[in-house]
């Protein structure tokens, strides 16, 4: 099945807030539509494809993209507890984080797409009806966070955008090597 991608994502209308809050959840959204457009017109099996040496695809990369966004949204609600340890991670937790880089048996295009669109939606809800973007919890434990205490919700949502804009840049070389197309250009 090949799946249309719309050209304008309607994540990126205006926020219902009007301050900082709002800026980041524009300049969030157009960077989740250059994501989402590296899939346009793509069918299931095109988005499972690894077009580069690494074992990242189309499908998975969205997949990661939404799991971490929706972590780390939970991050601001509910702080450390939210996230695991990553020095207390078994192989079965390595084993689904490695899942979510691919596109497996059953999963489509669609479904993968329809479940970042619902996570830029809670982000977007939650971002709106947060008091401010100073509240900071401390970080879980991860060798990458040593000398970071804590982030408060604007620097996790800074993080957001980041990931978000380094993977859709991984999407567009996937999609290029797969068949040419670009996002821009």
């Amino acid at each position: 099945m090949t799946v249309n991608q719309p050209t304008t994502d309607q994540s990126a209308e205006a926020p219902a807030v009007a301050d900082e809050r709002a800026d980041l959840l524009v300049v969030l959204a157009r960077h989740r539509e250059f994501l989402r457009l590296t899939t346009r017109d793509l069918t299931d099996e095109q988005a499972g494809l690894r077009t580069t040496v690494s074992e990242l695809c189309l499908g998975g990369l969205i997949k990661h993209v939404a799991a971490a966004e929706r972590s780390w949204v939970d991050f601001i609600l509910e702080g450390p507890s939210s996230r695991p340890d990553f020095n207390d991670m078994t192989p079965e937790d390595w084993a689904r984080r490695a899942d979510e880089f691919k596109m497996l048996p059953g999963e489509t295009l669609a479904g993968v797409l329809d479940a970042y669109a619902e996570v830029a939606r809670r982000t977007e809800e939650v971002v709106a009806g947060l008091p401010d973007l100073n509240a900071s919890w401390p970080l879980p434990k991860a060798p990458w966070f040593e000398g970071q205490p804590e982030w408060s919700a604007r620097r996790v949502l800074l993080h957001i955008l980041a990931e978000t804009s380094q993977h859709a840049g991984h999407a567009d070389i996937i999609r290029e090597a797969l068949d040419g197309a670009k996002t821009m250009g």
